[in-house]
C-alpha cells in the first residue's frame, strides 16, 4: 500500500484514469460472458442472490420497500434491477455511475423515479446518514489509488444511516493477466471501514476454472464451488454501529 494522500487533483485524476481503462476493457471484453445466457454468469449470479440476501438478512435488512438503497458504480443497471425485483421502492433507489454510456444504459432499463447519477462518487451532495444499504460490487478492485480508495470509503461511510450496512463483492486475487485492477483482500476492507462490523464469505468459483466447468456440465459448479480455496470473490456486510 504506498501512503499517498488524496487530494482533488489526485481524485480527478484517477477518475479519468479509471475511465480510460474501463473504456480498453469494453472494447475487448465478450458483453456475452456476463450475461445470464451464459452458464457460468448464472451460477455465480444466483449464488451471491442466495448469499446477499441471507447476510442481509441477518444484519435486519429484510423489508426491502422500507429501505433507501444506493449502488455506488452501478453499472448499466444490473444490480438495480436486483433491488427492484427484491422489492426496493424506485423513488427509493440510486445509482451512481462514472461511464456515461453506462449511466445512459442503466436510465434506459429502469423507472424513470429511480435516480441515476453520471458522476465521480466524490463530487455528489448527498445527504449525511440517508442510506440504508449502499452497494460497492467490484468497484475499488479498479480504484488503484490506495487514497481515493479511502476517501470513497469515507464518502460512503458518512452517506450511511446508523444500523445500515454497505453491500461489498470483490475479488481477494490479483489477476495477473489484468493490470488495470487489482486484489482487494479482507485486511484492506477492514483498514478502509475501521468502524464497520463486517460479516463476510467467499463466494464465486474462480472465472477460468467455472467457465470451464460449465461449459462441460452447469451441475459441475456448485460441486467445484464446495471448495473454498477455489472461491475468488467475498460478499461482505459492513453494518455502521447504531
Amino acid at each position: 500500500m504506498n501512503d499517498e494522500q488524496a487530494t482533488p487533483t489526485t481524485s480527478a485524476r484517477e477518475a479519468e484514469s479509471v475511465r480510460d481503462r474501463y473504456a480498453r476493457r469494453d472494447g475487448a471484453r465478450d458483453a456475452s460472458r456476463y450475461s445470464l445466457s451464459d452458464p457460468y454468469a448464472l451460477a455465480a449470479w444466483q449464488e451471491r442472490q442466495r448469499t446477499m440476501l441471507r447476510m442481509l438478512a441477518a444484519a435486519g435488512l429484510s423489508d426491502w420497500g422500507a429501505l433507501d438503497v444506493l449502488d455506488v458504480g452501478c453499472g448499466s443497471g444490473g444490480n438495480l434491477l436486483d433491488l427492484l425485483r427484491l422489492g426496493v421502492a424506485p423513488e427509493r433507489l440510486q445509482g451512481i455511475e462514472l461511464l456515461a454510456e453506462r449511466a445512459e444504459a442503466a436510465r434506459a432499463v429502469l423507472p424513470a423515479s429511480c435516480r441515476v447519477w453520471n458522476a465521480d462518487a466524490l463530487t455528489l451532495s448527498i445527504p449525511a446518514q440517508s442510506q440504508d444499504v449502499i452497494v460497492l460490487f467490484t468497484v475499488f478492485s479498479s480504484i488503484l489509488s490506495d487514497a481515493v480508495q479511502q476517501q470513497i470509503a469515507d464518502q460512503v461511510w458518512r452517506w450511511l444511516k446508523p444500523g445500515g450496512a454497505v453491500l461489498w463483492h470483490d475479488f481477494v486475487y490479483d489477476n495477473p493477466r489484468n493490470p488495470d485492477v487489482r486484489a482487494v483482500p479482507l485486511q484492506r476492507v477492514r483498514a478502509l471501514f475501521p468502524e464497520a462490523r463486517m460479516r463476510s464469505e467467499r463466494v464465486t468459483l474462480a472465472p477460468p476454472l467455472g467457465r470451464a466447468a460449465c461449459r462441460v456440465s452447469p451441475a459441475l459448479y456448485p460441486l467445484l464451488n464446495t471448495i473454498a480455496l477455489l472461491r475468488t470473490h467475498v460478499l461482505c456486510t459492513l453494518a455502521k454501529p447504531l
